[in-house]
This record gives C-alpha cells, sequence and structure tokens, in this order.
C-alpha cells in the first residue's frame, strides 16, 4: 500500500515532456491503422488468386531466381521456406509475402504479377481454399 504522499513523491519523479504524449498519440494511431489496414489481408481467401494468371507466375518465379534466393536463406532447393502452417497462414498473408519480396528486392513487379506469384505459391506449397 502506498502511502499519499509516495504518490505525490512520484507524480515530481516523473518529468513533464510535452513531446511524449504526441509521439504516443501517433504511435497508437499507425499501430491501429496498421492493424485496421492489414485485417482484411489475412481475412482473404484464395478468391483473391481468382483469375490470376499461373503461366504469368511461373516465368516471374523463374525470372526473378526465386528458388535461388530462397535457397541461400534456409538451404537445400528453397522449398523449406514455404511453411503452409508457420507464419504464413492466410491468402492475403501470402500475397503480402510476396510483395514484401517485390519491394526488398526491388523486381519492380505490378500488382497483378505480385498475385500471379502467390497464386503459383498457393497452388503449390501452401494450398489455401
Amino acid at each position: 500500500m502506498h502511502s499519499p504522499r509516495s504518490a505525490a513523491t512520484r507524480a515530481q519523479a516523473a518529468p513533464y515532456r510535452p513531446g511524449l504524449s504526441a509521439a504516443l498519440a501517433t504511435g497508437l494511431l499507425l499501430a491501429a491503422g496498421l492493424a485496421l489496414w492489414s485485417a482484411p489481408a489475412r481475412a482473404q481467401g484464395a478468391e483473391i488468386f481468382k483469375g490470376a494468371d499461373l503461366a504469368l507466375g511461373e516465368k516471374l518465379i523463374a525470372e526473378h531466381r526465386c528458388a535461388q534466393c530462397h535457397a541461400s536463406k534456409v538451404g537445400g532447393d528453397g522449398s523449406g521456406i514455404y511453411k503452409p502452417r508457420g507464419r504464413i497462414n492466410t491468402a492475403g498473408l501470402l500475397r503480402g509475402m510476396v510483395e514484401q519480396c517485390n519491394t526488398t528486392m526491388n523486381l519492380q513487379m505490378f500488382p497483378e504479377d505480385v498475385t500471379a506469384v502467390a497464386a503459383v505459391l498457393n497452388r503449390d506449397h501452401y494450398k489455401f481454399k
């Protein structure tokens, strides 16, 4: 149990930082926005791959040497990077991971290209419905 004096002492010990509450509010808003923005991606099923050009996806995977990059990260033929029960557990997150590779590797793929690649990965490894 705290005495009334200790509460006053604690209040005096914490200096006032005018920017802290604004920074905290900004951080919370950004986190909430990210959560709301990514929620649809987590909720999407494999219907996001409907109409995807699988031949294009296969071509892009070969052209951008995805398997070689993945092999350098996980060894073997690179397929060990695909973990259907791992952190990629929805079609939307799979597409998001392909988009992350696109951005990180500066592959300059268009959104329909990213979807095509993700659709091939879904067909071959993840099998989201």
